[in-house]
């Protein structure tokens, strides 16, 4: 196989004037983009020049004929002196045809049966963020992101980024397009190699491919290198093919002719293969070998098979989730052999201790891996696991490290009498026959550390500089005993201070970060209270029953909660349960010493008086500084008292920019209607003010 964006050509001629002629022109054209470019950046940059002005311009001169004469701008282009735009935000738009998800299958023999007797296109399945592209004119009008499948994200600033997309083709009708923006695993790993902070890094290029294609900076995407691979063309209406004259391009029925008309234009495409029954097997295995080849440099997770036959594909339909004209084959997990060293029981903040596999380390999916969560102890029994069995091992969604089966079954391991951590007594628990293993010690220090780790965790209290090994430093030390103690740290300068990895620069922003926890809401302290199954959604649904009044949250009745969306009689017994426990009671006492509300909203949905922006809405638009999310800094305006909203109107008394020049409808909508335009940083000396 060649790689994935080869096209295959067999019959192109009949899209466009000359055929592989016009394609010999298309790549002369990316080659001179490429020169020139280099030329520019090294001239400019590096202060050497690669060339002559007056070879420079004859270069120059023969790209922009190449352009006039076949309709296709390379991205990149240095005939196109367009910089990278900025958006105020990601809009949503709904998608003109929906994009379903595909039906699955791992199996070949099921993709035979599904093919039939028909012909198939067989393509990789890309692993990235797929947008739907519309040109009108010959000209990209706009880009949407997949979302959910009804309506995506607006990022047609970002697709003019990407690193070989057309900014112009030789199309003037309408076109709509759908691909997918990916990131190569060698951009991947250099990007991550810049990154100091390990815990920073990305986990794949397909998290990173989506988080660069809907930044609000497209100047971010294109330092990504982001590509798009088109794979599939949804329409083409009432324009030409690189010609003066012709109507809509006529595709013979047949999806193949599409995919080549699609690379006419210049498009890079998924590599693609017409398949039979007879053929589909060999094709199978000859995608599978290049795309786990370690040298195969694209992110795929599987292949997709459609009817090459368009007609027939229409009468086919779709269910409600899927299309019946096309499926996806996702490849059996890798596994490997290997031999298990031990099991590693790990103790939670519930009191939970988990069975860890520790074996000896093999490759999967281009990792090296080592360890598997076994998950409880029910699991552990059915793969009667023992030091030294032979397993096999895989990665879940070619993610996660679990173990498929055990070959030997020595069944030799059994679950500790007492804890791993505190060595007090564990206890077996039965819920509807699945069996875990718990600590009996309510002060053990695993539950103590996993408990502070949670407390201070982003959707809890927020707290930045306690990482896990930072706070069992100050656990050992004494300086930590009660969740209250993290407020009174600053007491303890001097020791801290003086702890390996820390010194005053760490302490300073350790105190600054505790500082601005300690106005929070109910919500975010229920959260890092830890109360068994109330998670982030839970705590929100609760504080918002009880207009976020702290009494009533504590004093909840199970009747009540029960009767809250998304709570129910097991959580509200739980719930109810824990606070009902004297020194449950007397930690979130202490806390609230500790921290402070704002003046917050009762429930009837209301404001309250007294908020330094009691009855005051802001919208918040653009890039932030301060805060990692929008998330973050509307949280901080409804702790104060405030609303947000995510339009201007005449209702709005703040629209937060830190672009007070941009030219964003939002701010040219504040202006019409004179509301006030504020930075990130004024906001924050109005906040002060509380």
């Amino acid at each position: 196989m060649s790689g994935v964006h080869r096209r295959w050509r067999e019959g192109a001629e009949g899209f466009g004037s000359g055929g592989m002629e016009k394609d010999l022109r298309m790549d002369r054209q990316r080659e001179l983009t490429a020169l020139l470019t280099d030329a520019a950046r090294a001239y400019y940059d590096d202060d050497w020049e690669m060339m002559s002005n007056l070879e420079y311009d004859r270069l120059y001169d023969e790209l922009a004929a190449l352009e006039r004469a076949t309709g296709f701008v390379p991205a990149g282009s240095p005939t196109q002196r367009v910089g990278f735009g900025v958006s105020g935000e990601l809009v949503k738009q709904e998608h003109s045809v929906p994009m379903l998800s595909l039906n699955k299958t791992k199996s070949a023999a099921e993709l035979e049966e599904w093919l039939e007797d028909k012909q198939g296109l067989l393509s990789y399945k890309m692993d990235g963020l797929t947008v739907a592209l519309t040109y009108e004119n010959g000209s990209l009008k706009d880009a949407v992101t997949r979302g959910n499948g009804v309506a995506g994200e607006v990022v047609t600033n970002n697709a003019l980024a990407f690193i070989n997309l057309p900014r112009t083709v030789a199309f003037r009708g309408e076109l709509l397009i759908r691909g997918e923006a990916v990131i190569r695993y060698s951009d991947f790993r250099k990007i991550n190699r810049e990154i100091e902070d390990v815990s920073a890094r990305y986990k794949n290029p397909r998290n990173l491919a989506s988080g660069s294609v809907r930044q609000l900076d497209a100047a971010v995407t294109s330092k990504r290198r982001v590509g798009f691979f088109a794979f599939a063309l949804v329409s083409a209406k009432g324009g030409e093919a690189g010609g003066p004259s012709g109507a809509e391009p006529d595709f013979e029925n047949s999806r193949r002719k599409q995919m080549e008309f699609l690379g006419s234009l210049g498009f890079e495409t998924v590599e693609y293969a017409i398949v039979d029954a007879a053929s589909l097997g060999k094709t199978l295995l000859d995608f599978s070998r290049t795309a786990h080849d370690s040298d195969f440099d694209l992110p795929v997770d599987g292949l997709v098979l459609e009817y090459d036959d368009i007609a027939y594909s229409m009468t086919l339909g779709a269910t409600s989730k899927y299309p019946r004209d096309s499926i996806a084959f996702k490849w059996a997990d890798e596994q490997a052999e290997t031999t298990l060293r031990a099991i590693e029981w790990s103790a939670s903040r519930t009191g939970l201790i988990n069975p860890v596999a520790v074996f000896e380390p093999v490759e999967l999916e281009g990792t090296t891996v080592s360890r598997a969560s076994v998950h409880n102890l029910s699991i552990a029994e059915e793969l009667s696991l023992g030091a030294g069995d032979r397993i096999l091992v895989y990665k879940a969604n070619m993610i996660i490290p679990q173990i498929a089966e055990n070959l030997t079954k020595s069944g030799t391991e059994r679950p500790p009498a007492v804890c791993p951590v505190c060595g007090a007594p564990t206890e077996i628990r039965d819920a509807d026959g699945i069996r875990t293993l718990f600590c009996t010690n309510a002060g053990c220090a695993a539950r103590k550390i996993k408990s502070f780790t949670h407390f201070v965790s982003r959707p809890a209290l927020n707290i930045d500089g306690l990482s896990e090994q930072t706070l069992e430093k100050f656990i050992a030390a004494g300086l930590l005993h009660e969740l209250a103690d993290i407020f009174r740290l600053k007491a303890h300068r001097e020791e801290i201070v003086a702890m390996d990895g820390l010194g005053e620069r760490s302490f300073g922003n350790l105190t600054d970060a505790i500082e601005t926890a300690r106005l929070t809401t109910p919500a975010r302290l229920l959260i890092g209270l830890g109360v068994p199954e109330v998670g982030a959604a839970t705590a929100k649904q609760i504080a918002k029953v009880f207009g976020d009044d702290w009494d009533s949250m504590m004093n909840a009745d199970e009747d009540t909660l029960s009767s809250a969306d998304g709570v129910g009689p097991i959580i509200a017994g739980l719930y109810a349960g824990w606070f009902a426990d004297p020194k449950n009671r007397e930690s979130a006492c202490d806390l609230l010493r500790e921290v402070r509300f704002a003046e917050s909203r009762p429930a009837d949905g209301g404001i309250r008086d007294g908020g330094i922006f009691a009855g005051k809405v802001f919208v918040i638009t653009g890039s932030l500084n301060g805060y990692k999310s929008r998330d973050d800094l509307k949280e901080k305006i409804e702790a104060l008292g405030g609303k947000t909203s995510g339009s201007v109107s005449a209702k709005t008394d703040y629209l937060i920019n830190n672009d007070k020049a941009s030219a964003s409808s939002k701010n040219k909508k504040a202006k019409e209607l004179g509301v006030e335009i504020i930075t990130e940083s004024i906001f924050e000396e109005m906040a002060k003010q509380s």
